[in-house]
């Protein structure tokens, strides 16, 4: 097959690691499909990495190696900077830049950078005249992005949650499925390369951060607001929360959502309690999903690999193909000049039900003493479980509560920890109704 008509579209990789190599093998596996489909032919011609000798498993001999991205980026011999380096700040932002400078187009799959910087980058693109594309940054091979800016871009979007990293989905999933404690999973997953040697960005949460900072952007309009995100992440769930969750109806999930409310936009990312009835509770292992609600759709969801090789290559090669077609839009949905910044809802007026497990010395006046505090800040209980009978002993005892607003839960869990009954300080998991 061979249905290419224009010229070739000259591509500079920057970052040959496991994503840059993946779209050397797709460009070169699928390279008739591609142009045809694209009606020029997708050519690298420049390739940038830290180490020149590293076997990579690839041929690079036909391209020009650069030292540094940044003279790749700006150089004579590419139309596109494809940036697969990583981090916000340093080689990945200075090539980005200098690549729009020179009027290149750029496809990233870098969430950091496009979280922290890409208001700029995008206003920065437009006046240039050039696209920045990052399908990749947001849900690996999922075409979220895409989704968003163009098949649903008829609807006022209302939430966008989802489950944005598999290496916490893996986790929980794992700890239920095994009865086994954090600490446990979390080895196997880096020992079957599904969590980094230093886990923190995965598990404490920054990484579903960045990506849900993008779509919220996507769906309000508004600038890119990583510091608005309120994140949390999974360290805390234990074994036993993962049964009582069992046992109650529920899943318990790393979510990150954004959603309008009477405040402003609430971005969070967090563990949530969802019903076992609800699609994203059966959304498992290292999958992501992704699920955007809007006026006239109703509610779209997306499921698929979130990271890895193939998946991440698919998403840059998709960026590609519309750079190659002569399509550029604007990168959130709407020019960056008339992205509207919208006021921060704050995390204390977060209203829901909560999951509350406390451990508490099993004697008399015990619960009459939980449930005065809780009275007290106009907390309704909805339903409890206590585990153990024996006097004197530390027992577990879980309470639903009705909604309420997160500042009282807040204040009635430092007045509950306070109590010399209370042997452990207690913990809670906001309960989403999806």
């Amino acid at each position: 097959m061979n249905a290419a008509i224009g010229a070739p579209l000259r591509l500079g990789i920057a970052g040959l690691g496991t994503v840059g190599g993946g779209v050397v093998r797709l460009l070169q596996q699928h390279g008739d499909l591609l142009a045809a489909r694209c009606g020029r032919p997708l050519q690298v011609t420049a390739v940038s990495a830290r180490d020149r000798n590293r076997d990579r498993g690839l041929d690079l001999s036909p391209f020009t190696w650069y030292d540094d991205p940044v003279a790749l980026a700006a150089g004579d011999d590419i139309d596109v900077l494809v940036e697969l380096i990583g981090g916000d700040e340093g080689p990945a932002r200075l090539a980005v830049e200098a690549a729009i400078a020179a009027r290149k187009d750029v496809v990233t799959a870098n969430k950091a950078l496009i979280a922290r910087h890409g208001t700029a980058l995008a206003g920065a693109a437009e006046s240039q005249g050039v696209a920045l594309n990052f399908e990749a940054a947001v849900a690996g091979g999922i075409p979220i992005v895409k989704a968003m800016r163009e098949g649903l871009a008829g609807n006022r979007f209302s939430r966008v949650y989802g489950i944005l990293n598999g290496t916490c989905n893996y986790i929980l999933s794992a700890m239920r499925d095994s009865g086994r404690d954090f600490a446990d999973v979390l080895d196997e997953a880096q020992a079957l390369g599904y969590a980094e040697a230093d886990p923190a960005f995965d598990v404490d949460g920054v990484d579903a951060a960045h990506k849900l900072a993008i779509l919220t952007s996507l769906a309000f309009g508004c600038p890119v607001n990583l510091a608005a995100v309120h994140i949390e992440g999974i360290r805390h769930v234990s074994a036993i929360d993962i049964e009582f969750a069992t046992e109650l109806g529920y899943r318990i999930k790393l979510l990150a959502i954004a959603r309008l409310t009477e405040h402003g936009v609430e971005q969070r990312v967090h563990p949530c309690m969802v019903a076992e009835g609800t699609s994203i509770a059966h959304v498992d292992g290292v999958f992501n999903a992704v699920v955007a609600e809007g006026d006239f759709v109703d509610r779209v969801v997306f499921e698929g690999r979130g990271a890895g090789e193939g998946p991440t290559a698919s998403a840059v090669v998709g960026d590609l193909l519309d750079i190659g077609r002569n399509i550029r839009l604007p990168a959130f949905s709407i020019p960056a000049n008339a992205l509207s910044p919208l006021p921060a809802a704050p995390m204390e007026q977060h209203v829901g039900p909560y999951y509350v497990r406390l451990s508490v010395l099993d004697r008399p006046g015990v619960i009459a003493d939980i449930a005065a505090i809780l009275r007290d800040q106009q907390i309704s209980i909805g339903s409890m479980l206590q585990r153990g009978r024996d006097p004197g002993e530390a027992v577990p005892v879980v309470l639903i509560t009705h909604e309420n607003q997160e500042a009282a839960m807040l204040r009635a869990m430092a007045l509950i920890g306070a109590l010399d009954s209370v042997v452990e300080e207690p913990k809670f998991i906001r309960i989403e109704s999806l």
